[in-house]
């Protein structure tokens, strides 16, 4: 039997009011947060934007939090900090890159949204690999397009770790990390030789993002099969269907450990 959360944290017993929009206090763009997002970057501009109706419910004060959601909140919490700065540092990088091209840090930034979201819900991933991944994932295609004159996956592929590894290097990451994280990069659209969690996480929220640009004919029934063939996650793929159809993962799915959400805010 799947895992039960208790009404306070289940957001099928949410009210309306417990989603809504804050606009960017640096651009205007509308953000969306869940009642328990800590804060959220802007997909538009990239600057970190608190949450002024923060409220955690039962999973602030109760010994059973990690226990229904796979997680304790106030841990997140506590140790989001240590990740916002480096955060902060790789977006302006990233940003640097692409410079007027605000289609692509538009990218980014939502990928960095999703694989937060995704995160959420898979358990033992390395919160530095996967937000440094989603960050800069497509870093090189600016650099395929002028040495190849195409942004094909696979150029991308080739161009990519070795623009991140400078960027990640000089941001002082260490090494074992900025490996992991060049050889998502250069699988992330063939996922031809690396499995881990950290890549699985990526390789979601960057088709969450591109489905609804790439397919937008798609009928329910194709999306539905798009799904299922390429989400490598549980809580992935469980997003998908409720962002893409508006429902729940079918009864014969697998379902996700615990409920996604995006509490990093960094």
């Amino acid at each position: 039997m799947g895992k039960t959360m208790c009404p306070g944290q289940d957001t099928a017993f949410w009210r309306p009011g417990d989603i809504f929009e804050v606009p960017c206090s640096h651009c205007g763009y509308e953000l969306e947060f869940f009642k328990d997002d800590a804060a959220r970057r802007c997909t538009r501009c990239g600057s970190r934007v608190a949450n002024p109706k923060l409220n955690l419910g039962c999973a602030q004060w109760c010994e059973h939090a990690k226990e229904c959601l796979g997680y304790d909140p106030k841990e997140v919490l506590m140790a989001e900090g240590d990740e916002t700065s480096l955060v902060d540092r790789l977006i302006a990088a990233m940003q640097a890159t692409f410079g007027q091209d605000q289609k692509r840090i538009t990218h980014a930034l939502t990928v960095l949204e999703r694989a937060k979201e995704i995160m959420r819900g898979e358990q033992g991933a390395e919160p530095k690999v996967v937000l440094a991944a989603a960050v800069l994932h497509d870093i090189g295609i600016q650099e395929a397009e002028r040495k190849h004159g195409s942004s094909a996956g696979r150029w991308q592929e080739v161009e990519g770790p070795p623009i991140a590894e400078a960027i990640m290097k000089d941001l002082g990451m260490d090494e074992a990390s900025r490996d992991h994280v060049g050889k998502i990069i250069a699988n992330h659209h063939s996922a031809g030789e690396i499995d881990t969690l950290e890549f699985r996480i990526l390789w979601d929220a960057d088709w969450l993002v591109n489905i609804p640009e790439e397919y937008p004919e798609h009928t329910p029934e194709k999306l539905e099969a798009l799904i299922e063939k390429v989400f490598k996650t549980a809580s992935g793929k469980a997003a998908a269907y409720q962002r893409l159809l508006q429902r729940e993962v079918p009864a014969a799915a697998p379902r996700p450990a615990a409920q996604q959400r995006s509490w990093l805010g960094a």
